[in-house]
């Protein structure tokens, strides 16, 4: 695997774990949810920013919660940092590749990550999960374009081999056949010519 292809592959990594926290204050009903895909100049470490709002601290502490637990269960990544569950004001949990940030809607304005981030790109969910179809449906194309090419390198092959070994066994018999020829001719000779004085010999007597 090259170092583009491993990068791509965490970016898609990166981008189902941002979908699987997306879907999460969708579900619990989070406010204005949007996916920033930062500019790599400006971003540090991280890929993407996942802002949402909550009503209360009780909901921002629940959109949090869910989130954290859901990544644990379904994907066995565990956040690198938490901040600012006790007050609920402002929950962030830093994943690196992506940082996620609940909340209320009072200081997502006064902060106001979005403009602060002007590179970055923003994106709903729902632009966020197509471009992740895409970008799956590229990669799966890019996968059996390589298994095709695999399969037609590898039929020619095995009918050199079979070639090579069709050749050698007459090569064999051959040399066999070279070997054995003279030691049939010599052995009469040799026996005649013994036998042949022993019955002139008894005939003068």
């Amino acid at each position: 695997m090259t170092e583009s292809t491993a990068h791509q592959q965490t970016r898609i990594n990166t981008r189902h774990l941002v979908q699987a926290a997306a879907a999460v204050c969708e579900d619990k009903k989070g406010l204005d949810t949007r996916i920033l895909e930062l500019d790599p100049i400006d971003s540090g470490l991280s890929d993407f920013f996942l802002v949402t709002s909550a009503s209360n601290d009780r909901q921002a502490i629940a959109i949090a919660d869910e989130i954290e637990g859901r990544l644990k269960r379904e994907f066995g990544v565990y956040a690198n940092s938490v901040e600012g569950r006790r007050k609920g004001d402002w929950i962030l949990l830093d994943y690196v590749d992506f940082v996620i940030h609940v909340f209320l809607a009072e200081r997502r304005a006064f902060y106001d990550i979005e403009r602060l981030r002007k590179s970055a790109r923003p994106l709903t969910p729902a632009e966020f999960d197509a471009e992740l179809t895409a970008a799956l449906a590229e990669k799966t194309l890019a996968a059996r374009k390589k298994a095709t090419s695999k399969k037609t390198t590898g039929k020619a092959k095995p009918a050199a081999k079979k070639a090579v070994v069709a050749a050698k066994p007459k090569k064999a018999a051959k040399k066999v056949a070279v070997k054995k020829a003279p030691v049939k001719k010599s052995a009469p000779k040799k026996v005649a010519a013994k036998k042949a004085p022993v019955k002139r010999g008894t005939a003068k007597k």
